[in-house]
């Protein structure tokens, strides 16, 4: 049987970069391949050569056994080539199902595409509004349209860059079948993900990079966890150390905020009730699109319309101030969109350091240029930040190596609360440790930390306690050790209600035994 992709020597070079260094990889039909590395090994270019985004030095590209020069990523969808990307390439003002036709064959009609995408949600679990604005919608929901999109060409070869990180336990469970249904179709799939469990669960053959280079090529059934992190980074990531802590004053508290959606798509928020405390961090759990972006933008500021006193900061009734004034009072925010909130694509990283850090404004507003580069060199060294040097543009740098640039930046301004939404989106596994002990270290230190996580793990790891979000309500508090992972999967459908019913149904009976 021939392969159905087959890479040759592929080589990509870029100015003071080697992307890609004499890479090779096979993909033989109906296999799950995934394609293991650090931030900035070169996955993702050699990911975009494939689909025809990027245009290689040197190599070969072969496809069913023959030979291809793909020059674009329509030449790639005709051949059967579908990607979902992480970084996704949605135009914000169209709807989702306009978005979808635009690549996909022109004979359909929009009504058309309207009713194959609201099939596939429903076939594969991945809820969407075909008529939503784009611009209305979460990260998660955001990559549900990218993976629909991909789905809807019914591919040969599906290309997935970090397709769970904003999705269930339930969710991905779901995906898993569908993607085991495309492979036993004869679809071949390259995975990359830096979850280890999910590849050692899926997938059937593994190729590692490292430095733009293969490393190494194993079957990921036969091995552990430890085993592929060595591959990929050449050691074990660090363990967390989770240091026993009694938190101190409340330093947010949010008390009976309810807002009214924004657009017609947005979700209400109904009286929220949330405290964080200083030394400790609070995770809040949910499926994207249940009002975590509507309660961040409440908390960071960009919507100043709840009462002043539903939010407070350090004791300051804060509901009504600006951003500038909440930073002032030692708010610090690391928004889910890393590209156009996060960061300034076009501008360098030592002037993105000027969004929410003024160490280097003089007096009368003048910038100390040296001791602003100074600053992201720290940084970027600090975090081990794949870029090339503190002015290199933030739209350079892969997803993982500006979220370390990001998480860094805020991580380093000490702040008295931070608040943070999905903080190891796309990093690798020795990058995710280093960015979760930051905010343990920074917990310890008596930071009061507020994690808005899709990803479970983490949450387990970094929480001392939990909420879930759910069509705009929030759940209880649950300290983190007595809370489990199939409970807060089920609290995720805003199923929990009838728990804390059941549980003071018990304790109002044993008070009243005799």
């Amino acid at each position: 049987m021939l392969p159905r992709l087959q890479l040759q020597h592929i080589t990509k070079r870029y100015p003071g970069v080697l992307a890609n260094d004499d890479v090779s990889l096979t993909v033989q039909p109906g296999e799950i391949h995934a394609v293991l590395g650090e931030n900035g090994a070169g996955k993702s270019t050699l990911m975009k050569i494939i689909y025809g985004a990027v245009k290689p030095d040197a190599g070969e590209v072969h496809f069913d056994g023959q030979p291809v020069h793909i020059r674009s990523p329509q030449e790639a969808r005709q051949l059967g080539i579908a990607m979902v990307f992480q970084h996704f390439s949605l135009f914000e003002t169209l709807s989702v199902a306009e978005n979808v036709w635009l690549g996909l064959d022109r004979s359909l009609t929009l009504p058309e595409v309207t009713r194959r995408i609201q099939e596939t949600a429903a076939a594969y679990g991945l809820d969407i509004d075909p008529l939503r604005p784009v611009h209305t919608l979460g990260v998660g929901e955001m990559q549900r349209v990218e993976i629909i999109r991909a789905l809807l060409t019914n591919p040969r070869l599906l290309i997935l860059d970090e397709p769970t990180s904003v999705l269930t336990p339930q969710a991905v469970e779901k995906l898993f079948v569908t993607l085991r249904q495309l492979a036993a179709e004869g679809c071949s799939i390259l995975y990359i993900s830096h979850k280890l469990h999910e590849i050692r669960a899926l997938c059937n053959a593994c190729t590692v990079m490292r430095g733009g280079k293969v490393t190494g090529v194993t079957d990921p059934r036969t091995e552990t966890n430890a085993s592929l992190s060595r591959l990929m980074i050449g050691a074990d990531p660090p363990a967390l150390q989770h240091h026993a802590h009694t938190p101190g004053a409340p330093v947010l508290e949010v008390d009976r905020l309810s807002l009214p959606r924004e657009s017609p798509f947005g979700v209400d928020l109904v009286e929220i009730a949330l405290q964080v405390r200083a030394g400790e961090v609070v995770g809040l759990a949910g499926v994207s699109g249940n009002g975590q972006r509507e309660l961040l933008f409440a908390l960071s500021g960009e919507d100043q319309r709840a009462p002043a006193a539903s939010i407070k900061i350090a004791g300051v009734a804060a509901g009504r101030l600006t951003p500038g004034r909440r930073r002032a009072l030692g708010l610090h925010f690391v928004p889910e969109e890393r590209l156009g909130r996060g960061a300034v694509p076009e501008m360098g990283l030592a002037h993105n350091l000027l969004l929410t850090r003024r160490e280097a404004v003089g007096p009368l507003g003048w910038l100390r240029i040296g001791q602003l580069r100074a600053q992201a060199a720290d940084t970027i060294a600090r975090y081990r930040v794949k870029a090339a040097g503190p002015d290199a543009p933030a739209r350079s740098l892969s997803g993982g190596n500006l979220q370390k640039f990001i998480m860094g930046r805020e991580i380093d301004a000490k702040p008295k609360l931070l608040i943070v939404s999905q903080p190891t989106w796309g990093v690798d596994v020795g990058a995710a440790a280093q960015i979760r002990a930051e905010i343990l270290a920074l917990r310890d230190a008596g930071c009061a930390v507020l994690v808005v996580s899709e990803e479970l793990d983490e949450l387990f790891e970094l929480s001392d306690r939990l909420h879930v979000i759910a069509k705009g309500q929030l759940s209880p508090s649950i300290d983190r050790r007595a809370a489990t992972v199939q409970q807060i999967g089920q609290w995720m459908s805003g199923l929990w209600h009838e728990e804390v019913q059941q549980a003071l149904q018990e304790k109002e009976s044993a008070h009243a035994a005799p």
